[in-house]
C-alpha cells in the first residue's frame, strides 16, 4: 500500500479485519448454503459458480468443512457476534448430518482437522454444542495411535503414516492436554520425516518397510510448525522451541519468495498455503524464548504471514465489491467458470480447471486475511 507521496505504508490491524470481513463475506455469499432444506443448517458448497451435484452436497469434502468452521472461528474471535456463533453450530450441525455415520470417517487427518475446529469452537466462542461431537473424535484420535511405529496412519488400516495426519492429530493432543501423546507425534516428525539436508518435512513414511514419500508440501510444515509451537508453550522442553526455529528457518529459505508463501493449486492443495500461515502466526505470537533466534524466529514468520496477505490482496479480483483469490498469491485471480470441476480420486480432490472456484483456495485466502490482521493486531 503506498501513500500520495510514494511512502510505503503498511496496512493496519483495522485494515486488515476489514479485509477479512470481506473475505468472510465472500465465502458465505458464494458456497454456504442449507443443507438438503433442514433448518439450522449449513454447510459449504464446493465450487463457485457450482455444478448441480455440488449445490445438492452429493459432493461436499469434509476437511474441507472442518477448514471453514476453523475460519469462521477466527472471525468470531477477532469480532464476536451471535451470527457467528450460531454460524459454527450450524456447519458442524450439517456435517454431522451430511457424513451420515456420525462425526467420524475413515481418515485420521480429516478427523483430526475437525477435532481442531470443535476445540476452538467450544474454547474461543462457547459453542457449547459441538461437545459431544468433540468427545468422539478424541476418542477416535486416541485409538488410532500405534505404538509399534509412535505415530497415526494417513487412514484407517493403511501402512502410510504421513505429516498431514499425525501433525494435525497431534495438535488436536496438545489442544486437548495429551501433551506425552502430542510429543511422541512431534518426535515421530521430526525423527522419520525432516530433510536433513533442507530442514523441511517430508510427506510421510511407509512403515514397517521404511519408504519415505518425499514430496515437500507446504502445509506438512505448518502443522510440524504448529504441533512443535504447542508443546515448546505447554511443555517448556527445549528442544521443541529449537525445532520451530529451524522450521522457520527453512520455510522462509525454501517455501517463500521477495518473503511471499510461494506455490498454487486448487482442490485439496488449495488448503495448503493457508495452513501453513495460519501456524506461521501462531509462531509469531506464541512461540516462547528470549533468544535472539526465537526473536528473529517470530519476526520473520509474521513478515510472511504480512507479505502473503498484502500480495494476496493487491492480486485478488473483486466480483460484486467482495474479493477472490487467486490460487498463487504472487499472481492476478482470474474469475472461474462452470466447468472443469475437480474431482475425488485416490483419497484426495483434485483441482477445478480453474482452482479460484474451489472453496478450498478462497478459505485460504480467509485464513491469510485472518493472519494478518491477528499478528498486526499485536504489533508484529
Amino acid at each position: 500500500m503506498t501513500s500520495r507521496t510514494g511512502r510505503n505504508i503498511e496496512p493496519t490491524a483495522a485494515l486488515w479485519s476489514e479485509r477479512a470481513d470481506l473475505a468472510e463475506s465472500a465465502v458465505l455469499s458464494r458456497h454456504l448454503r442449507r443443507l438438503w432444506a433442514v433448518p439450522g443448517t449449513q454447510l459449504g458448497v464446493v465450487g463457485w459458480p457450482a455444478m448441480k451435484r455440488e449445490r445438492s452436497f452429493a459432493f461436499w469434502n469434509y476437511w474441507w468443512q472442518a477448514h471453514l468452521i476453523d475460519c469462521t472461528v477466527d472471525a468470531a474471535n477477532r469480532a464476536p457476534t451471535p451470527a457467528r456463533q450460531r454460524r459454527l453450530w450450524s456447519i458442524a450441525h450439517a456435517m454431522r448430518l451430511r457424513n451420515i455415520t456420525g462425526w467420524t470417517n475413515n481418515y485420521y487427518d480429516d478427523m483430526a482437522w475437525l477435532a481442531i475446529a470443535l476445540e476452538r469452537a467450544e474454547r474461543i466462542a462457547g459453542v457449547e454444542e459441538v461437545r459431544g461431537g468433540l468427545l468422539i473424535l478424541e476418542k477416535t484420535l486416541v485409538n488410532g495411535f500405534e505404538p509399534e511405529f509412535g505415530a497415526v496412519p494417513w487412514r484407517r488400516g493403511s501402512d502410510f503414516f504421513n505429516a498431514p495426519a499425525n501433525g494435525p492429530v497431534g495438535i488436536a493432543m496438545a489442544r486437548l492436554g495429551r501433551y506425552a501423546r502430542a510429543q511422541e507425534l512431534a518426535d515421530f516428525l521430526d525423527t522419520h520425516l525432516r530433510d536433513q539436508d533442507t530442514g523441511l518435512i517430508f510427506d510421510g513414511i511407509h512403515l514397517p518397510s521404511g519408504e519415505v514419500e518425499k514430496p515437500v508440501y507446504s502445509y506438512c510444515q505448518g502443522v510440524a510448525l504448529g504441533l512443535e509451537t504447542e508443546l515448546a508453550v505447554h511443555t517448556g522442553e527445549p528442544r521443541h522451541a529449537e525445532r520451530a526455529v529451524r522450521l522457520v528457518d527453512a520455510i522462509e529459505e525454501h517455501m517463500t519468495a521477495g518473503g511471499i508463501v510461494v506455490g498454487d493449486g486448487g482442490g485439496d492443495g488449495g488448503l495448503f498455503n493457508g495452513i501453513l500461515v495460519r501456524y506461521l502466526a501462531l509462531a509469531a505470537l506464541m512461540l516462547p524464548g528470549d533468544e535472539p533466534t526465537h526473536v528473529t524466529a517470530r519476526s520473520k514468520a509474521a513478515a510472511i504471514v504480512r507479505a502473503s496477505a498484502a500480495a494476496a490482496w493487491e492480486h485478488r479480483l473483486d466480483v460484486e465489491g467482495e474479493p477472490l483469490f487467486g490460487a498463487d498469491w504472487r499472481q492476478p485471480a482470474r474469475l472461474p467458470g462452470l466447468a472443469g470441476a475437480g474431482r475425488f480420486e485416490g483419497g484426495s480432490v483434485s483441482a477445478s480447471r480453474n482452482p479460484e472456484r474451489d472453496l478450498s483456495v478462497q478459505l485460504s485466502g480467509w485464513k491469510l486475511m485472518e493472519a494478518a490482521h491477528t499478528v498486526t493486531a499485536a504489533g508484529l
